[in-house]
């Protein structure tokens, strides 16, 4: 199993963005997206440079831990911390597995269509964080 953690608040795929030069339209992606993306690569080939990229069935586990709101009371910090109260704000779900599994595809495994398994959750924590969890499905399992 590769197992690692990305620091910081979790961060999500930001949409194309598109510009006209010379009568041509030119897509290209946001800086924020490249940043985090980049974050991401990092975060995993600190641990796993080495690794090959895995084959086959892949399935992955994102859980995105999110700062508690400053503003916060301490009953519901405890209640925020216990995972009792979640977070219901942006980023979206999808949009925080897109933007991990794009930024592992190529290194972590060949093209994130091999991953025929993926949960991703949302929780607050006193370290904003993202851990990552890849395995690839045992024949077993199939």
């Amino acid at each position: 199993m590769i197992r690692f953690d990305v620091p910081g608040e979790p961060g999500a795929k930001g949409r194309p963005r598109f510009s006209t030069r010379g009568g041509f339209v030119k897509t290209y992606t946001d800086k924020k997206t490249e940043l985090y993306e980049s974050l991401v690569r990092n975060a995993y080939l600190i641990k796993y440079a080495s690794n090959e990229p895995l084959e086959g069935e892949i399935k992955v586990e994102i859980q995105a831990h999110f700062s508690i709101p400053k503003s916060t009371s301490k009953k519901s910090r405890e209640e925020m911390v216990a995972g009792r109260i979640r977070p219901t704000k942006k980023p979206d779900t999808d949009n925080i597995a897109k933007i991990v599994l794009d930024s592992l595809n190529g290194i972590a495994f060949e093209d994130d269509k091999q991953v025929v398994h993926l949960i991703v959750t949302k929780q607050y924590a006193e370290k904003p964080h993202v851990e990552v969890s890849i395995w690839e499905e045992s024949e077993e399992e199939s």
